[in-house]
Parts: structure tokens; sequence; C-alpha cells
């Protein structure tokens, strides 16, 4: 198989150990036919355009890394879809500028792609904090019915994403154009494209991808973390008609388990208690379930596999 898959990453105002980092999990890779498209998209007078230009040059001899510099800032999404446009590959995966692959990633997920001839498929998840530790794993075993109707609603209620997880053929992923213009959720939203066009969708269940929590400059936290999932779940009322009481209860739950999480990390104790409150409020089964359901994952996890 020769297949080539591009790899994606747009870096904003980034560590550059950090996109080293990611940068050498790719180049060490099991399957080596691959492409590394790294999309500069700090403000080009900034200084962390400056550092990060100084830093690609140690890659200025390995053919297999491509270095694109935005002329603004465009923000992720539009940084990614400049990545999927200049990009040479047969398929198309991400990677954020601060996680990394373990070897096996390309492999293992391309040979899944291939032997279901899949348009798009999604693993499990790692999160780690930057002492390395697993403190979330992210895996989609609720997902009992791969009928893209079934899936929507398996979406919307907990959220199909990971967005260094997918694998998309690079045609597919054009046919749907890219990611979409947005503050906050791009891979939900990119996730619910996939679906709604009716592409054909794998999951293989396991997980060669570490995504880190640590310090810096993000939009997953703060006033843009409220606001993005504020609208985020104004959108997914839209789509109420077609889901049971008991799913709507559910879908409310989460909104406000993700904005007391949300609160936690900023510091923003009221938020967090506020929020912690209206979600135990909403379902107080859901209450008791989902934090041990979270535990076991992390437990039956923390090893690398």
């Amino acid at each position: 198989m020769n297949l080539k898959v591009s790899v994606i990453i747009p870096t904003y105002k980034r560590e550059k150990a950090f996109l080293g980092r990611a940068i050498d999990s790719i180049l060490k890779q099991t399957y080596k036919n691959v492409e590394v498209i790294v999309v500069d998209d700090n403000q080009s007078d900034s200084s962390f355009r400056k550092q990060i230009e100084l830093f690609m040059n140690l890659y200025r001899e390995e053919t297999k890394v491509v270095y694109i510099k935005n002329s603004s800032n465009l923000g992720g999404a539009l940084a990614r879809n400049q990545g999927i446009f200049q990009s040479s590959g047969d398929y198309v995966t991400f990677l954020d500028d601060d996680d990394i692959y373990l070897p096996q990633k390309i492999e293992r997920q391309l040979e899944f792609m291939v032997s279901g001839n899949y348009d798009m498929t999604f693993t499990d998840l790692r999160i780690h904090n930057t002492k390395d530790i697993l403190i979330d794993y992210r895996k989609f075993d609720f997902i009992k019915d791969f009928d893209n109707s079934n899936l929507l609603k398996d979406h919307i209620m907990r959220h199909i994403t990971g967005t260094p997880t997918f694998m998309y053929k690079r045609e597919s992923l054009l046919q749907i154009e890219g990611f979409t213009q947005v503050k906050m959720g791009q891979e939900f939203y990119l996730m619910l494209k996939t679906i709604e066009n009716n592409l054909s969708i794998g999951y293989l269940p396991l997980s060669d991808v570490v995504a880190y929590i640590h310090e810096g400059e993000r939009i997953s936290s703060g006033k843009n973390k409220f606001d993005g999932e504020r609208k985020l779940f104004e959108f997914k009322k839209t789509y109420f008609n077609r889901f049971s009481i008991r799913e709507k209860m559910f879908i409310r739950f989460r909104h406000h388990v993700v904005m007391a999480v949300a609160g936690l990390r900023s510091k923003m104790f009221f938020t967090f208690l506020k929020h912690a409150f209206l979600a135990t409020a909403i379902s107080p089964l859901d209450a008791i379930i989902e934090p041990i359901t979270y535990r076991k994952k992390v437990s039956e996890h923390k090893n690398f596999v």
C-alpha cells in the first residue's frame, strides 16, 4: 500500500518545543508515506511568526515537511482548510500543535479506512495533563448503529469529536468543503457535515492520539468558551424535534456539565457551582452515572495500548 497521508498541523502562539514534538511524532510513524503540512497562523509581523520561521528552518531538508505561512491570522478552521487545499495526499488527517500521534496511528487507521472503503473514520482519544497522566479517555462505545440518522443523534447528544482522531479521503473532505469558520466547535460542525452529507463513516475503537490540556492561549477557555458553548447549545435546540424527552434532558445536562468544567478550569468558581447545580437539578440520575463512567474509563486506559 503506497497511499499518501497528509497530516495538517495549524500552529498559533505555540512554544516551538511543542510544535517540534508534534512534527516528530509524525515523522516517526511506522507508516512512512506521509506529508506534514505546518500552517503558521501567527500574524506576519509577530514575534511568534519570527520564532516559528527560525524553528522551521530545522526541517528545511526534510522533504516530507511543508511549511505554509498565512499572511494574517485566519483562525483554526480556515488555517486547517488552507492545509487541506494545499495537501497532496490521498487521505488527510489532523494534529494540533501541542498534541502527538503514537507510532502506529497512521498505519492502523489507514488500514481500517482502506479495508472498509470509508470516506471518514475516527478513533478514541487519550487526554493527558502536562505530567503525561491520563485525565480523560474519550471513547464511543455508546454508538450502536452506524446509520447516519442514528449517528446524528449520538453526535448531538455526546459529540463524536477529537479532530486529531479524524481521517478522511481527501476528495470526500473537499466535497463537504472542509471546516466551517466558527469560534468554537469546529470539530463538532465538521462531523455534523460529514454525517448530514451521508459520507461512509467508520469507528476504530482504539487510541493512538494523545491530546494535552495545559496552560497557554487557546479559544477553549474563558469567555470564548462560555459564549461558544451557549451558541452551540442554541444550535442543538434546532434538532430537538428528533429527540425524546429523556434525550433532551441529557443534552441539557451535558451542556451544564461542560459549562461547569469550563468554569472550574478558568477558576470562575461561581460559574462552576451554578452550572454544576443546574446539571444535577436537570438530571440527578446522569449526575450519578456519568462520573462513575468517567472514572471507569480512565482506570481502564491508564496505560498506553
